[in-house]
Parts: structure tokens; sequence; C-alpha cells
């Protein structure tokens, strides 16, 4: 078997499983019981939250644990809203960006929020004119994904801090989900944003644990009141045994990060290459390192829906994705090439190779040989 299809979740590591598995037998106290136990869980709960913030380089009180990249955004989104409605209802995000904002901003749209949506080029990254056009008065928060989930492009993250620098009021809130462990920490260290939304399955942890940073004196609301856990602003019993390992998970990931990096580059580059000599063939997503993350590959094969090319590749021990996990079995369009104005006949078309650490070069000349094979077969079929 060959798994392509990491951005839409990865296979937790066996030494983070191993974390996961020795919490749960011997420290399930409650992080918040006043006896010897509950005080072990509280200090296993700080010491992972510790050990996140370390490797962010950001304080331990910047890091709040949630349950993914889904709540990690709506948090923020609708934190942000709900602190700062007195000083304005004006959101600016972006076309492309994940449900988990999209979706977000519409529900504030019915409350009486404005939002912004900025366009994107044909490379699907937004211009920074655009954005200083949008800003206004009453804007009270800019989201923009850090590596777009469908087809790889990097939003010009740092350049945008710039540009918000000069309104130190705005909340700066960027989507890194697809960004960590990329070679991309010299954008999420940038001091100008305020909040950064991160998902544990993308990087090898367990499904249902996430975190966010918060930059220490931005106020947001909460969403989920109760105890008072996670300094009274995400209340609920924390997923002890999860956070550990998500913790673990993270560190493994970024112990070895640039030949991890460099790997991805090297096997997207063998499978882009390849791509690029079929007539039938776009690609959306480039080797422009400084435009496109290393992991991620969208392409369509003109004539041929996407979940046809899928379940062809899966036919043959390969498993890939139509260009997002949350809307494929919804038989959603790409809203991402929607936006890029990509024709809907070949939007439909579209799938997402996605790669991690665990990939490797043998792996990217089978899907090749497998690709030729599959694409004389297309041919065939539509004439």
């Amino acid at each position: 078997m060959i798994y392509f299809d990491n951005s839409a979740t990865t296979k937790v590591n066996s030494e983070s499983l191993d974390t996961y598995v020795k919490v749960s037998e011997s420290i399930w106290g409650n992080p918040s019981s006043l006896h010897d136990f509950g005080e072990k869980s509280f200090q296993l709960l700080q010491q992972s939250r510790k050990q996140i913030a370390n490797l962010l380089n950001v304080r331990t009180n910047e890091i709040y644990f949630t349950s993914g990249g889904t709540e990690g955004d709506n948090w923020v989104i609708k934190g942000t809203a709900l602190a700062k409605q007195q000083y304005g209802k004006h959101i600016i995000t972006t076309s492309i960006e994940h449900p988990a904002v999209i979706n977000t901003c519409k529900q504030l749209e019915k409350q009486g929020y404005d939002v912004t949506y900025l366009p994107v080029d044909k490379s699907g990254r937004i211009s920074l004119s655009a954005l200083k056009s949008a800003i206004r008065k009453d804007t009270i928060l800019v989201s923009i994904m850090l590596v777009n989930n469908e087809i790889g492009s990097i939003q010009p993250i740092v350049e945008a801090a710039e540009v918000l620098k000069n309104f130190p009021s705005i909340h700066f809130h960027v989507d890194a989900v697809q960004g960590i462990g990329k070679g991309l920490n010299y954008i999420l260290k940038n001091n100008r944003i305020d909040f950064l939304t991160f998902s544990g399955h993308k990087f090898h942890a367990p499904r249902g644990i996430g975190f966010i940073y918060k930059k220490f004196g931005r106020h947001i609301e909460s969403l989920m009141d109760g105890g008072g856990q996670e300094s009274n602003l995400r209340s609920g019993t924390e997923n002890l045994p999860a956070i550990a390992s998500m913790a673990k998970s993270l560190r493994l990931l970024m112990e070895d990060e640039s030949s991890s990096v460099n790997n991805q580059i090297s096997i997207k580059k063998i499978i882009y290459n390849h791509l690029d000599k079929f007539e039938n063939v776009t690609i959306f997503s480039k080797l422009d390192e400084k435009e496109f993350a290393p992991h991620i590959l969208c392409f369509a094969i003109s004539g041929v829906r996407g979940e046809t090319i899928v379940h062809a590749f899966e036919d043959n021990g390969i498993y890939i994705s139509t260009t997002s996990a949350c809307s494929s079995k919804k038989k959603e369009t790409s809203g991402t090439l929607n936006a890029m104005e990509v024709p809907q006949s070949l939007s439909d078309s579209a799938v997402r190779v996605s790669l991690d650490e665990n990939n490797t070069i043998e792996e990217a000349r089978q899907f090749n040989q497998v690709f030729d094979v599959l694409y004389a077969k297309f041919s065939k079929i539509n004439g």
C-alpha cells in the first residue's frame, strides 16, 4: 500500500501511540483533582504544554489545547468577534480558506458581521494590495491560512504581517494546520501573528486533539464554558493521553525537519516532472518552494472525474484524494480551484497527492508507473 493522503490525516506513529497507551493506563487522574494522583496528571499536562511551547519558541501560557483544527479556527474567529464587537464587526479572510474558517465566517455574517473574502490569483495566492484596500476602521480580524489544503499554495503571511504592523488593534490569525513540519517555521515565528491553529492528526498524533497559540495579551472570548480549564478559556476535562501523545508527535516531527522536507520535495519533483509530460494533465501545484508547500501536489486529467481517478489508483493500492477530504464524499467541487477561476470541467477532475516524511522515492516511481497505465486506459475510453 502507498498512502499519499497525508493532508487528510496521518498515521499515528508508534512512539506517540505508546505514550497514549501508557498515560491512559497509568496517569488517568483528573488534572483538576486536588489529590496527588490528580496533581501527577496536572504536571504531565503542563509538561506537555511546555514542550510544545518550547518547540514553537513561545511562552508556555500561550498554548491552549483544543479538539483539533476546526475547533481552533472556530474559537479564534468567533472568540475575536465576541471580544471585539464593540470596536467593529468587519472580518477579512480569503476565498480559499478551509471550511472551518469559511463556514464560521458565513455564520457570523448571519449575525450581522461583515466579511471580506480576498480573491486569489491563478496560483491561489492573495495580493497584498487587496488586503490593504480591504482594511477598514471597523476591521477586527484578519484570518489567512498558511498553506492551502487543496493545492498547497503558501500565502504571503510575512508580507501580510508587515501590512498589519500599521494596524496593531486588528487580530491576525493564521490557520497553520497544513504548515507545521514543512520548513515554514520562519513564518510561524513572525511576532505580528496573534493566533495560530494546529491539528494533531496532521502530524501523527491521535485524532480529536489540537492546540492554538494565543499571543500573550491578546483577548478572545471562550466558546466552551464550564469548569474553567485552560485558564478559564476552554472548559472541559483535558484529554491528557492525546495531549501527551501530541507533544511527543510534534517533537518527533521537528527533530529532523530539514531532511524530511527535502525528501518530500524530491518526491514531489519526481511526480511533477512525470505528470508534466502529458498533454491532458493540468498541474495546479507548482515546484516553487517559496510559494508552494513541499507535500501537496494537485493535478487533473481532462475528461476524467476526480473520484474516478481516486478509485482507479485505489484499485492499484495507492491512496490519494480529491482536493479536500472534508468535501470529497459530498462530491463538492474544489472551492480553491473555483476561486482561481479554473473551469468547472477541469475542477471536477482534480485530485490531490499529499506526502509526509514516511513516503519514499520508490513510492513516487511506483505512482508514476501506475499513472502511465491509467492514463493510457482513460485516453482509450475518452477516444
